[in-house]
């Protein structure tokens, strides 16, 4: 069991845990929240370099048949805190990466993780298991690729024009299809809530 602990799917799961200090690290620079061009690429590095191990943990834990209770839980675990991470770090820095309306893309998207993580627990005390749709994977993707573009924020702009703008679309395109995905978990919870 133990080696199972330290399979390299976990390890990779828990580097990706690891990543959430490190980017938060990179925009505090001289003891204050700021984002320099630097800061932004470095978080934006460390980013995609953690959102690649989401993928490659549980691929390979399946191809190697290392599957784990410990891995099935702080994967989406991790997830949660990568994504809330970053997000609360771009409506908080200097820049104000996610501002004004867009504040509502965010905050629907932190709900729906809280929303979801209870259902889930709920279920699974019902064993009831609720399976990962083909819409869900796309949310992720989305959400993920949307951060990417937020992280690199004013340093992208001036190399690819509109990097924060099309952050802020593919952000509410995450935040739609989390509403969507976040209803069908809803759904599920309170049918076996009815039969209850």
């Amino acid at each position: 069991m133990a080696s199972r602990t330290y399979s390299i799917p976990n390890l990779l799961t828990y580097g990706r845990i690891l990543a959430v200090p490190l980017i938060v690290l990179c925009f505090y620079l001289e003891g204050k929240l700021q984002s320099t061009d630097f800061a932004r690429w470095a978080a934006l590095a460390i980013f995609v370099i953690a959102s690649i191990t989401d993928f490659f943990d549980g691929y390979l834990a399946r191809i190697w048949n290392q599957t784990s209770n410990i891995g099935r839980m702080l994967d989406p675990i991790a997830d949660k805190l990568l994504v809330s991470t970053c997000l609360l770090l771009m409506a908080a820095d200097t820049e104000k990466t996610i501002a004004g309306w867009s504040l509502w893309a965010a905050i629907i998207i932190l709900c729906r993780e809280i929303l979801v993580s209870g259902l889930r627990e709920y279920l699974a005390g019902l064993k009831v298991s609720v399976p990962v749709t083909r819409i869900a994977k796309w949310k992720t993707t989305v959400q993920m690729v949307a951060l990417a573009f937020l992280l690199a924020g004013p340093a992208g702009d001036k190399v690819l024009p509109h990097t924060t703008h099309i952050g802020i679309g593919l952000l509410w395109i995450a935040a739609i299809l989390t509403m969507y995905t976040g209803y069908d978990y809803f759904k599920a919870g309170v049918k076996h809530m009815v039969d209850e």
